[in-house]
């Protein structure tokens, strides 16, 4: 197993423009490093009814995401282990049952490679806020992705574990 490591940026905002706008500042900084499929990104908005939606989102094409034609990435896949029913309100499930499989075996991977703790302390960091964007980046583009990030509140950055054949192996059986 080829387990790679990335960092998970989790940032809060309590305006739906600022993390669209430091989203764009993550793409920027990617594109610029001649790195735009080193990362997966997703905006997400907290309603007035304490629904979340995923607004805006970046997957890695070479990646499982974009290998099994899914759109769902490390981080789209984070943000529906953390808030489950964002996969129904951007549409997600609303596709085909391979569709599901990818997502669940995307989730399901995505989750794994982080704590319980983390998670939690994530999660948690999220439900305060307006607004939050989640970014998945390779380890040694850690301190840039922090620094476009400039318009948030606050910023988790945790470890995160995953097997890219994994995922797709088992995104394929199911």
């Amino acid at each position: 197993m080829a387990i790679d490591t990335f960092f998970a940026f989790f940032g809060t905002y309590a305006d739906v423009e600022d993390a669209k706008a430091d989203y764009d500042a993550v793409k920027d900084l990617h594109v610029e490093a001649g790195l735009i499929d080193a990362y997966d990104a997703a905006v997400i908005e907290r309603r007035a009814d304490g629904k979340v939606k995923i607004v805006a989102k970046h997957e890695t094409p070479t990646r499982v995401g974009g290998v099994l034609g899914g759109g769902v990435g490390l981080a789209t896949g984070l943000v529906i282990a953390l808030f489950p029913a964002a996969a129904i309100g951007t549409g997600l499930l609303a596709g085909t049952t391979a569709g599901g499989a990818i997502m669940g075996a995307v989730v399901g991977h995505a989750a794994a490679g982080m704590s319980r703790k983390d998670l939690k302390e994530v999660g948690e960091a999220l439900d305060a806020g307006t607004a939050g964007l989640v970014v998945v980046g390779v380890s040694d583009m850690e301190a840039k992705i922090e620094k476009a990030m400039a318009k948030a509140e606050k910023i988790e950055a945790k470890q995160l574990q995953a097997d890219a054949e994994a995922i797709e192996a088992d995104a394929n059986e199911s």
